[in-house]
């Protein structure tokens, strides 16, 4: 409901500034849109295409978030680890959701630094086009994915899309670049999910072994296992292992 509610507020700051503009507009004589081209032959569009055009990007921000950066690994990882502890609903899907927001964050803050050196704060400072900001945040993105992308990943999306072949030290297509980048992305977090899952495997299989070696198979072995598994996991600090051992993966 609250994220219904911020978007109607958009919605009607936007339109306000529509009718708003539109009204100036009639008054001075001026389009709402227009495309300009400069001297050096870009083109120029005016505040409220610009305006349209951010609303409209921000309707792709989840999308970004979740396929363009350290997100999926993230909580792919958290989903195996929570199952192979045996716990289905703690902790919930919201604290993990943010702490693989919060955490993504972290990871991917290099590349926000230089998305805002090289982009936001140029075109605030009205020193480069809206396009040009646009090509130029892309930029720090792709390299960030091409560097996590696996070589047969890449090979099969180029052959997918008929892509040529690329050089040395080019940046592949950013249609090609996407899909690879997340299927490597969740190849890499179910091998470290499966790394995860050995150590809970085997305590749940020697407490199933002692509970039929004693009879008692009416026992669940999840009732027992679960306690020792909490345990271990507290003892080897298991929250501080998997996220340094998430942050550095990425490195």
């Amino acid at each position: 409901m609250k994220i219904l509610r911020f978007i109607c507020i958009i919605v009607s700051i936007f339109s306000c500034h529509l009718l708003f503009t539109q009204t100036v507009a009639a008054e001075t004589g001026v389009p709402i849109f227009s495309v300009e081209t400069n001297d050096s032959g870009n083109q120029e569009y005016s505040v409220t295409l610009q305006i349209l055009g951010l609303m409209t990007l921000l309707t792709f921000i989840p999308a970004i978030i979740m396929m363009m950066t350290s997100f999926i690994r993230v909580t792919v990882v958290f989903a195996i680890l929570r199952q192979a502890l045996g716990m289905q609903q703690t902790p919930s899907n919201q604290i993990l959701i943010g702490l693989s927001l919060f955490l993504s964050f972290f990871i991917m803050s290099p590349v926000i630094e230089q998305v805002n050196e090289s982009a936001v704060q140029p075109y605030l400072n009205e020193t480069i086009t809206s396009t040009e900001a646009l090509e130029k945040a892309q930029e720090p993105f792709s390299r960030f994915m091409f560097g996590q992308i696996r070589e047969s990943d890449l090979i099969l999306f180029m052959d997918l899309s008929n892509t040529e072949s690329i050089e040395e030290g080019e940046m592949p297509p950013f249609k090609v670049l996407v899909p690879a980048f997340i299927i490597s992305e969740l190849k890499t977090a179910f091998q470290i999910g499966f790394l995860l899952f050995i150590p809970f495997l085997i305590i749940d299989l020697v407490v199933a072994s002692i509970l039929m070696a004693m009879g008692m198979m009416m026992l669940s072995p999840l009732i027992i296992s679960l306690p020792f598994k909490i345990m271990l996991f507290v003892l080897i600090d298991g929250w501080a292992l998997v996220v340094g051992t998430l942050a550095n993966s990425f490195t």
